[in-house]
């Protein structure tokens, strides 16, 4: 048997990592800007988290959700205080595109409306519901085309409102800040003015925040920076550290019914234990703010480059997208075989970084000038 080839790879196999670094089979060292797709939080191999998981797999990895689990039940209370939502339920999953899926349900059911809208450029996964809000028809198969979603230009607040004053939308689903779409950022203009339209047609409004946040922008949800309170937020990536695992965090005024929504390994023993050190670590360590200082050192740094490849620079924190006026794939390639640096990349020519939260100044300023000189 082969693997079923869907992923264009580098000839690279990694095998091990330490805070922001890798190393592949070859003892090759690489500085890691991609952070596995903005899924490592902490940092490669935290050993607090190697011994809070070693632990817990060596105690119980896993029961069903037949039983009562403490864990699930810490990591909502730390969770809650972590991010300011203390008075929201989390129902927990393996993946980004399960949380997204079960959170258009969660709108339908509640309001018993079909109809979603979201923005242009937006990605929120490949599973059925979840594809069918992504602005992607390469990836949208025919059975998943169900006409359900209308897609409208990110802060265009009154094309929104347009839409929702048909009565008939369930949901309006954004990410704050875009991560395929190229590190596009809703303003505070639109979110306020989405969050008030929502409220008077008694539609729910759902942040994705699978990619932007957990910390990623610089405070714990990159819609805390637009001040705007949503009903449902999505998260996966960054919670546990590359152990898979997806989140809900579903407002009170949303009503749980047995048998409604379910998972057979989401929040297993495993899981949370992963996800519990994550939190311990980004709260000892200052992560949080570590990436708004960081990446507001980057941004500023990368404007101040004033190369002629670059035409815009853009982001939050450690989410950062550099727009070139040629196709990423030769300098993001560079960057890897001639420089040693993972970075990620969105549409034709936006360079995408996405590290772990606890870079320091010393690993952003020798990527710095290895951009520079690449360029």
């Amino acid at each position: 048997m082969t693997l079923f080839d869907v992923y264009p790879l580098f000839p690279i196999n990694i095998v091990r990592g330490q805070g922001c670094r890798v190393w592949d089979d070859q003892g090759t060292e690489y500085l890691d800007l991609y952070g596995g797709h903005a899924v490592i939080s902490i940092g490669h191999a935290h050993p607090h988290y190697v011994e809070a998981v070693s632990r817990q797999v060596a105690q119980l990895g896993f029961y069903s959700n037949s039983v009562v689990n403490t864990l699930q039940r810490q990591l909502a209370e730390r969770l809650g205080k972590a991010c300011g939502y203390e008075d929201y339920s989390l129902f927990l999953i393996n993946s980004g595109a399960e949380a997204n899926e079960n959170a258009l349900k969660l709108a339908s059911f509640h309001t018993g409306r079909t109809r979603v809208l979201s923005a242009q450029k937006a990605f929120h996964g490949r599973t059925s519901l979840a594809v069918e809000v992504t602005n992607n028809p390469k990836i949208i198969a025919p059975i998943n085309a169900n006409g359900h979603t209308t897609f409208l230009p990110l802060n265009d607040v009154e094309a929104w409102k347009a839409e929702l004053q048909k009565g008939d939308v369930a949901a309006c689903i954004v990410e704050c800040i875009q991560g395929v779409g190229g590190i596009q950022l809703a303003t505070v203009e639109f979110m306020q003015g989405l969050r008030q339209a929502c409220d008077e047609t008694g539609t729910v409004l759902i942040c994705d925040e699978i990619q932007c946040g957990y910390g990623r922008s610089g405070k714990f949800f990159a819609h805390q920076w637009l001040d705007v309170r949503p009903d449902i937020i999505t998260v996966a990536k960054g919670i546990a550290n590359g152990f898979p695992m997806g989140a809900v965090l579903i407002s009170p005024k949303f009503e749980a019914v047995y048998g409604q929504l379910g998972t057979t390994f989401g929040g297993n023993h495993l899981a949370c234990a992963a996800a519990l050190a994550v939190l311990d670590v980004i709260e000892g360590e200052g992560l949080v703010e570590n990436a708004r200082k960081v990446g507001e050192h980057l941004l500023s740094e990368i404007k101040n480059l004033k190369n002629e490849r670059i035409k815009e620079v853009r982001g939050r924190g450690l989410m950062i997208g550099i727009e070139l006026d040629v196709p990423y794939k030769e300098i993001r390639q560079r960057l890897l075989m001639d420089e040693h640096i993972f970075t990620g990349c969105a549409g034709t020519n936006v360079l995408r970084l996405l590290p772990p939260l606890c870079l320091s100044m010393d690993e952003a300023d020798e990527f710095l000038e290895k951009l520079q000189k690449t360029l």
